[in-house]
């Protein structure tokens, strides 16, 4: 049974009453008002400005002013950054007599584009015509302006599932279907491109990787042949195109003074072309943060800021230091945790927000308990008037931490704006395999679940349903699989491996869901995901190895497959209906999303979820989780100083998070992560002053005793007998949650081989630089202007009865119905009974499904948040015209 509600407190468990909460000091109130006299030559362009609510700070003043020469801003969070950026372009017109056209604007997405030329327009004085001849772009229209105006008329090949299809296509034709992943190719190519090298020069010197460039030359091809290119192929060929002096000459010429937004973001290919372009005078003006550089695995450099005065001696350096966000208190908090950063730039900001409320934190025993106690209090936060729906932002680390939170919020009829929108988590690709096999456990003629049993036999897909279609319009069989193991094209062994294969499916009933799905791991499944050099690609398997734990963790409350299974069916069926009821982006919904989305957004309420070790930082980054033995093995060794550089990316990654909070901002610390204890995140500790132990070199020099702060098993903040926390008022509610609701993985799961686990743990430290690929597209992904949504709306407060009758008698009553009226149907459902758990399921209609379990009762399920108890009731709900699966 979960915990009903949820307690917040002033510190971090384990952090003692005397440590102080961080806060940054307060700013100065003058304003360009005070700091720019009257009789200065650009007093009137500053009192214009003032005029139309646009008051500089004393930082912002010295930006805008500057003349000509290089310039490095270091803009933290909050900054106004953008007010600097729009002022200088206009100061340049206006005060230094620039051509409107003389000035470039180049950022990163078509949306901060956009709001750069507005703010320009808005300027006072400056004309219609000046604004719009102000060349404000990203780095890709740019690129691809230049590609057309030199006759470059290929078709822009963007579209990710396209490219995947292609990929699939040319792995198929060439007998490498298992080998590779696509999603991993086209993460290796990008990287490959940005770096400024041709496909042609990719590496060869294995077979895995002689075979990945066959594809990925094939993928050229491919493209090619059909007059396409991709945003990758757009920025390769600007480059090539500016390195014939003929064609950089009259753009250094035309542009005079060059502006970069987000440089932290800049990767090797963008930041060339910004240095050709300014090679001739140098007027180059880079705005950015080092402490917000958080895209590496996108081929993002810190050195681009970091080395800023070194490829430009002589560079003005001007800080923008004053937070126009945050309350003092989450802006000190944000800025003592980056601070323990070495490499970065020293800055301190100072407060000039609104003031809030100071930062929370919680321990839950894990993520269900998490996402309860979240959801539980934003709603009762939106109940009570202190917040609406949009105010409110749940960041979290990956894709697959979110699993919980999802379903807390669509059960509980939450409406909400899920970034970077995917399928339900158990409809994923890398997850529906293992469900399909629970699916024909329980039904094995389920025809939609035969294709995904296909993949992990190593069977054509395609081919394979045709053979037990055709023989099972000969002879039906209780089991269709069975037909493969008299198909002549498969070796015996396969045939063999078919009848194994079903004896398991049929076991699979029998089972509890966690334990089925650590079976079909341990016989089967980890080996087919694990195809492949597992030296190569290694970011895509330790994010599928990070879902399965997910995976596993999401079925442990489920005492039957068949519960199980009904439950995911139910999610993903609310799911449709939520995609039937999309609303504008400016509705009253909770947004749900990555960390890495968040960044350049703010909210008056943020909640930080996953705030623990493993998760962020994150597992990959920990090099203490990589015994030394393993270490010595890797093909490719990692050294201490590229490990702590993952390891501040992550403490980077933080910062960013707890700087989109305005006035409110909770963080939660799960106790436990995928069964395994986890600590509270080290940042969090050290913010507050807490010194943290580095691991691996207690393990070198041996235990001391000494570090009982943080971390081991002597550790005095988890409640081992050591009371010191207890005066942050949640040790004795919390102190011992990690080990008496949690414990090490069961048996079935350690029984995969030690040669396979160690494998992963190595493929994982071969790339740690790569471990964020799930979030690889976000930082461009309106680049071209191809609109593509940055979210869905779920409004599931639209399933209400009471609205959807209002609905329907007020389309009555006037005669006819509207077109774009809801289609509704009332449905039987379960609602559980607690009054402070909203969550409902419909029920499940008395079939032979039913019989296909011994163990289903006529009698309502177990609430699937609560575990309370349910009772039957109705609900009106839209009609999807698809309700199975």
């Amino acid at each position: 049974m979960l915990s009903p509600n949820s307690t917040f407190y002033p510190r971090p468990l384990g952090v003692t009453p005397a440590a102080s909460l961080p806060q940054s000091p307060s700013a100065p109130l003058e304003t360009s008002r005070q700091l720019v006299a009257s009789d200065e030559r650009d007093a009137p362009y500053f009192r214009a400005l003032e005029e139309v609510g646009i008051r500089l700070n004393g930082p912002q003043i010295s930006a805008v002013r500057h003349g000509k020469g290089p310039l490095l801003t270091l803009a933290g969070a909050g900054c106004g950054k953008t007010t600097v950026l729009a002022a200088r372009a206009g100061y340049l017109m206006e005060v230094s007599g620039a051509h409107a056209g003389s000035i470039l604007l180049v950022t990163f997405t078509n949306k901060a584009a956009t709001e750069m030329k507005d703010r320009i327009a808005s300027l006072p004085g400056i004309r219609p015509a000046a604004a719009r001849a102000v060349q404000a772009r990203t780095f890709h229209s740019f690129a691809l302006t230049l590609l057309r105006h030199y006759g470059v008329q290929e078709e822009i090949f963007g579209e990710s599932r396209a490219q995947h299809t292609v990929l699939k296509m040319l792995l198929r034709q060439s007998g490498m279907s298992e080998a590779f992943q696509p999603e991993s190719l086209l993460a290796m190519l990008s990287a490959w491109k940005m770096q400024g090298s041709e496909t042609s020069d990719l590496p060869e010197k294995s077979q895995e990787e002689r075979d990945a460039k066959r594809v990925l030359l094939g993928y050229e091809a491919w493209k090619r042949d059909r007059n396409k290119m991709d945003f990758d192929d757009i920025l390769l060929r600007a480059a090539a195109l500016l390195r014939d002096p003929a064609v950089l000459g009259p753009l250094q010429q035309r542009f005079q003074y060059i502006m970069v937004d987000e440089f932290q973001d800049t990767n090797s290919l963008q930041y060339e072309i910004v240095q050709k372009l300014a090679a001739a005078h140098r007027n180059l003006m880079v705005v950015g943060d080092d402490d917000q550089t958080i895209y590496t695995f996108n081929g993002a450099r810190q050195e681009s800021i970091l080395e800023f005065d070194k490829v430009y001696p002589g560079a003005r350096i001007v800080t923008l230091d004053i937070n126009y966000r945050s309350d003092a208190r989450i802006l000190g908090l944000g800025s003592e945790l980056v601070a323990r950063n070495k490499r970065r730039r020293d800055k301190r900001l100072r407060a000039a927000g609104h003031r809030g409320d100071a930062p929370r934190f919680a321990t839950p025993s894990n993520a269900e308990e998490e996402a309860a106690w979240v959801v539980n209090q934003l709603c009762q936060q939106v109940e009570e008037g202190l917040h609406t729906y949009r105010d409110i932002a749940i960041l979290h680390r990956t894709a697959s931490s979110s699993r919980a939170i999802f379903e807390q919020l669509v059960l509980k009829d939450v409406p909400f704006v899920q970034h970077g929108a995917s399928p339900v988590f158990y409809d994923q690709s890398l997850i529906r395999p293992l469900m399909d096999h629970m699916r024909l456990s329980l039904n094995p003629r389920a025809v939609d679940a035969l294709p995904s049993a296909l993949g992990p036999l190593y069977v054509s897909r395609d081919a394979g349903l045709e053979w037990i279609q055709r023989s099972e319009e000969q002879q039906a069989k209780k089991y269709p699989l069975i037909h493969l193991a008299k198909w002549d094209k498969l070796k015996p062994f396969q045939q063999e491996q078919v009848k194994e294969r079903i004896k398991l499916i049929k076991s699979l009933t029998k089972l509890k869901p966690v334990i089925a799905i650590q079976e079909m791991r341990r016989q089967f499944y980890d080996k087919y995901m694990e195809s492949g050099d597992p030296s190569i690609f290694t970011h895509y398997k330790e994010t599928m190895l990070e879902t399965l734990d997910e995976f596993e963790a999401a079925a442990k409350k489920f005492e039957t497959v068949e519960e199980f299974i009904q439950f995911a069916d139910e999610l993903s069926r609310r799911h449709r209906e939520m995609e039937s009821l999309r609303r504008s982006q400016d509705s009253d919904a909770v947004q749900l999303m990555t960390i890495h989305r968040a960044k350049g957004l703010e909210f008056p309420c943020v909640y930080w979820i996953g705030a623990s070790e493993g998760i962020v930082p994150h597992s990959t980054a920990l090099r203490q989780d990589i015994p030394e033995d393993q270490k010595a093995a890797l093909t490719v060794q990692q050294t201490d100083a590229e490990l702590d550089m993952a390891l501040e990316e992550e403490r980077r990654l933080a910062y960013v998070a707890i700087t989109r909070a305005k006035q409110y901002l909770y963080v939660t610390s799960p106790a436990s992560h995928h069964g395994k204890p986890a600590d509270v995140s080290r940042f969090l500790l050290e913010a507050f002053g807490m010194e943290v132990p580095d691991k691996r070199k207690i393990r070198e020099d041996g235990p001391t005793g000494n570090h009982a702060s943080y971390g081991s098993g002597s550790s005095n903040w988890k409640g081992n007998g050591n009371t010191n926390g207890k005066a942050n008022g949640n040790e004795s509610r919390n102190g011992n949650v990690a080990y008496a609701r949690s414990g090490s993985r069961p048996q079935g799961r350690d029984a995969v081989s030690p040669v396979q686990r160690g494998a992963d743990q190595r493929s994982a430290i071969r790339q740690s630089d790569r471990r964020d690929f799930e979030v690889l597209d976000e930082r461009d992904e309106d680049r071209l202007g191809e609109r593509r949504g940055s979210g869905v709306i779920r409004n599931h407060t639209a399933f209400s009865t009471t609205g959807i009758s209002q609905t329907t008698s007020s389309s009555s009553s006037s005669g006819s119905h509207s077109s774009g009226a809801e289609r509704t149907e009332t449905v039987a459902i379960w609602k559980c009974s607690s009054s402070t758990c909203k969550a409902w399921l419909r029920q499940k209609p008395d079939s032979a499904s039913a019989k296909s379990s011994k163990k289903a009762t006529s009698g309502p399920p177990p609430c699937p948040l609560c575990s309370g108890t349910m009772e039957a009731s109705t609900r009106k709900v839209p009609v999807t015209g698809r309700f199975g699966r």
